[in-house]
Parts: structure tokens; C-alpha cells; sequence
């Protein structure tokens, strides 16, 4: 198993024999119900973007997993704009405002449908 790196190589991220299941341990935890919708959205997203274990796409691969959580409870984003933010990975707040900023735009779908006649 090699290396995966970002940035054109400035950012290298070590993978290692139990890089596979400790991602798969991660994102088995964005199906359980204990924990808001948006948090568990957010949580994918940043395993994803942490574990960093595709050579390529990684960026891509954690917003196509941010949505297929919400998706699978039935929540379709009308848009995901692009955002980019610089934060460290020690940041708490940078995974609390992530989560915040889905609960928001769940909540503009939601209000968005309601208004159309489409939802309740």
C-alpha cells in the first residue's frame, strides 16, 4: 500500500495495513442515528478529506460522500456551492462549522420544497 498525497505533492498522508478498516470503522459510524443528521454529514466529510486514501479525487470523493449520507435520508441539497476554507486538522471548530453549514443548507432545502408544495 503506498502513499497518497495532495497539493501537488506538498501534503503526503501515510497509509498503512489498517488504513482501510479504520476509514471503514469511520464512515460505519455516519450511518447511526445517535448522532444529527448534518454532524454525521460533516463527519464523513472530514474522514474522507483526513484519511485521504485515494491518490486522487480525494476532495471529490469526500463531497460525493457528504451526499450520499444526507441523501440516503432522503435530503437532496438543490446546490453545494464550492467553498474552500483553510483550517488545520487540530481545528474543533472547523468540523463544528462544516456541520453547522449543512444543517443550514438542509434546512434551506427544506424551506425551499415546503414553499413549492413538495414537502411537509
Amino acid at each position: 500500500m503506498g502513499d497518497a498525497y495532495a497539493k501537488a505533492g506538498c501534503e503526503r498522508y501515510g497509509l498503512t495495513a489498517h488504513t482501510r478498516g479504520e476509514f471503514a470503522a469511520c464512515l460505519r459510524e455516519a450511518g447511526g442515528r445517535d448522532v444529527p443528521l448534518a454532524a454525521r454529514a460533516a463527519r464523513a466529510y472530514l474522514d474522507v478529506a483526513f484519511f485521504h486514501p485515494f491518490a486522487d479525487g480525494n476532495a471529490r470523493a469526500a463531497l460525493l460522500t457528504l451526499v450520499y449520507v444526507l441523501a440516503r435520508e432522503g435530503v437532496l441539497l438543490a446546490e453545494v456551492g464550492p467553498l474552500q476554507t483553510t483550517r488545520y486538522a487540530d481545528d474543533p471548530m472547523g468540523a463544528a462549522d462544516l456541520a453547522t453549514l449543512i444543517g443550514v443548507l438542509n434546512r434551506r432545502r427544506r424551506r425551499v420544497l415546503t414553499v413549492r408544495g413538495v414537502g411537509g
